[in-house]
């Protein structure tokens, strides 16, 4: 499974981590940055993954910033992406099996480095459930 990752200038520590987390645990990572903790602007590195992740360049795409916020609002601004911010295990696996989040966003100035890999495992480890939900995805997209 190949995975793009990126981060704003408060997410880049943990990205880096996270990046060597991955591919220790043998996924494929690709960054699309930030490429160093000095200010910038998340939607220059956040436009970039949800591109990959809708015309599957990349499987599946985690983003972090700050509070996750500037990222999902970013990033669900295009049609075929579902990024869905997660500050705890529950609400990861959530993501997954009630939206189908193609894109996991964090907050990276809220929660700990260990609740950032936490989250991954169980997003990455969280099937679809589908039915119901199926429906209600249906229905997210403006005509």
């Amino acid at each position: 499974m190949k995975i793009g990752i990126c981060s704003d200038h408060a997410g880049f520590e943990y990205k880096g981590r996270l990046i060597q987390y991955l591919e220790d645990k043998g996924y494929e990572v690709k960054d699309f940055g930030t490429r160093s903790a000095d200010s910038m602007d998340y939607p220059d590195v956040a436009h970039p993954l949800a591109e990959a992740v809708g015309n599957g360049t990349v499987d599946l795409g985690i983003a972090m910033c700050g509070t996750g916020n500037g990222m999902a609002m970013t990033l669900n601004k295009h049609r075929d992406i579902r990024a869905g911010l997660a500050w705890n295990t529950e609400i990861g696996e959530l993501v997954k099996k009630h939206n189908n989040a193609n894109i996991l966003v964090m907050p990276a100035r809220f929660i700990t480095f260990d609740e950032v890999t936490g989250i991954t495992d169980i997003w990455l480890n969280t099937a679809f459930e589908g039915g119901r939900h199926q429906r209600r995805i249906d229905k997210i997209p403006v005509k």
